[in-house]
């Protein structure tokens, strides 16, 4: 594995993590929506990730073994939760049935907290393969000036 390849998999974490942390945002601001554009409650959102290959022109010019194996990342899209909706009686709300039921998305604060403290982690992990890449290239250009 070369410098660059180091690089693009810690970048394939970086991006797909930050795309989970926007997710869980938008679901922790959305958490007591009970309009959206699209009519009734938001619906929690989640991120389906998948491994990828990280083969470079060259790797598939010359069809490096060592490199086919190596695997990134890749966010395949982001998906609507099909948990049931909350279901709360308040008859002054304006978004209430003639049962004065309101539906809310059934979006768990702490479990969105704990999912951002994991993707967190993750991004900084990421982060830190990249820094260590930028160190081993640094190191590398020092050895090749002596």
């Amino acid at each position: 594995m070369n410098f660059f390849t180091a690089l693009d998999l810690g970048a394939s974490g970086l991006k797909a993590q930050r795309t989970y942390l926007n997710v869980i945002s938008m679901n922790m601001a959305n958490s007591r929506t009970t309009r959206t554009a699209d009519g009734g409650p938001y619906h929690r959102k989640s991120v389906h990730m998948e491994s990828s290959q990280l083969l470079s022109p060259f790797d598939k010019a010359m069809n490096q073994e060592m490199n086919q194996k190596l695997r990134g990342v890749t966010v395949r899209g982001v998906v609507s939760d099909t948990r049931p909706f909350k279901e709360v009686y308040e008859p002054n709300h304006p978004d209430a049935d003639k049962n004065g039921i309101v539906k809310y998305p059934d979006i768990n604060v702490v479990e969105e907290m704990t999912n951002m403290i994991t993707v967190m982690r993750s991004y900084e992990a990421n982060a830190q393969s990249v820094q260590a890449a930028k160190r081993m290239f640094t190191k590398a250009l020092l050895i090749g000036r002596n």
